[in-house]
């Protein structure tokens, strides 16, 4: 079954300062058994360069690399955090667009198949897009579109932050950006409005998901996992819990519940 587990799910792990980024690619290939890594910068990131979280030098990108070599690892997602599009203010957003093609250049280094860069915005407001911000956002994406399609990869945001919590800005934001190589890391479930269709809305776009606790004891689970299978999505289904302690444990029954549901799907 194609499934992931994107490496938030450990940053309690890490923070603890029991897991690397090498300890989470030697976890996911033989404590789990996965053929695939869903990766988060936060591993290899100087968290305390916030908001932009300056990324780890190119050697060090080079050995991730060869790690997933080394264990047979298709890098299915790269999560970038510190490196969204909008901000307010113009040299915060100089500062991110520098720091997201940095990222890109990491992930054509590492073979990254999707690329996650997220909109801006608040995690706490979710409002719709001014016509400035949204123009901006169309026009960043468009060029990243270009690269990650230069580069044999797909781009685009999760629902995530600000607008892209909104799954019909979402929508607006890809019939705009209208590039073959743009799409979304749905996180299936988790919107701020329209809940009952938003998974179905920005479907069409979808190239790679996450599932965490709540979102995979739904009842509706099967249902999301039929109605993205209808609407042509192939990829994997990745789960991102980054639970409180116990980590490994809860990650293997969210596998379990997980391949259940792909099961009776």
């Amino acid at each position: 079954m194609n499934i992931s587990i994107g490496g938030y799910s450990f940053n309690n792990t890490y923070l603890e300062g029991k897991m690397d980024v090498f300890g989470y690619l030697e976890t996911i290939k033989y404590r789990y058994g996965l053929d695939a890594a869903d990766l988060w910068n936060g591993f290899f990131i100087d968290r305390e360069s916030k908001p932009i979280m300056k990324l780890a030098d190119e050697s060090y990108i080079r050995k991730i690399k060869e790690a997933l070599d080394e264990r047979e690892l298709r890098l299915v997602n790269f999560a970038v955090d510190g490196a969204h599009l909008w901000d307010p203010d113009s040299h915060m957003r100089e500062l991110l667009y520098n720091n997201a093609l940095t990222h890109l250049r990491a992930a054509i280094i590492m073979g990254a198949e999707t690329v996650r860069i997220d909109t801006g915005g608040s995690y706490t407001e979710w409002e719709t897009m001014s016509e400035e911000q949204f123009d901006y956002t169309v026009l960043r994406y468009k060029e990243f579109s270009q690269v990650a399609a230069d580069n044999g990869f797909k781009i685009g945001p999760e629902n995530h932050m600000g607008a892209s919590l909104l799954p019909r800005e979402m929508k607006r934001i890809a019939e705009a950006v209208d590039h073959p190589a743009f799409g979304f890391l749905v996180h299936l479930g988790r919107w701020k409005a329209d809940q009952a269709d938003g998974d179905r809305l920005v479907a069409p776009w979808a190239y790679h998901t996450h599932f965490d606790a709540a979102t995979a004891a739904r009842e509706d689970a099967i249902e999301t996992i039929r109605m993205m299978a209808a609407a042509g999505y192939t990829g994997y289904w990745g789960i991102e819990q980054n639970a409180q302690g116990n980590q490994y444990a809860e990650i293997e029954r969210l596998i379990g519940l997980v391949k259940k549901l792909l099961t009776e799907a």
